[in-house]
């Protein structure tokens, strides 16, 4: 997923499993297809906002976003540290 679920949610990363199911809920009501009938952009919407909770939803969806998400940085930054060392 090329977006932040946590920002997609509109929570921060440390929120608590009720808070993210609490602006989960919230967004996809406001966003749900049946309420904006027509409305692509609130479709499209509407998926990034189930993906993102399909991405950090539960405790071990959470950690494991996390940890992939740790790793992704980790791996960047010695990327980068490599090239700066080669100049």
């Amino acid at each position: 997923m090329a977006e932040d679920p946590y920002r997609v949610l509109g929570v921060s990363s440390d929120a608590t499993d009720a808070e993210i199911k609490r602006a989960y809920r919230k967004l996809a009501r406001q966003h749900h297809p049946d309420r904006n009938p027509g409305d692509a952009a609130a479709e499209e919407r509407f998926k990034a906002i189930q993906a993102s909770y399909e991405a950090i939803g539960t405790v071990e969806a959470c950690r494991e976003h996390d940890q992939r998400r740790r790793m992704e940085e980790m791996f960047r930054s010695e990327e980068h540290t490599s090239e700066l060392q080669s100049q």
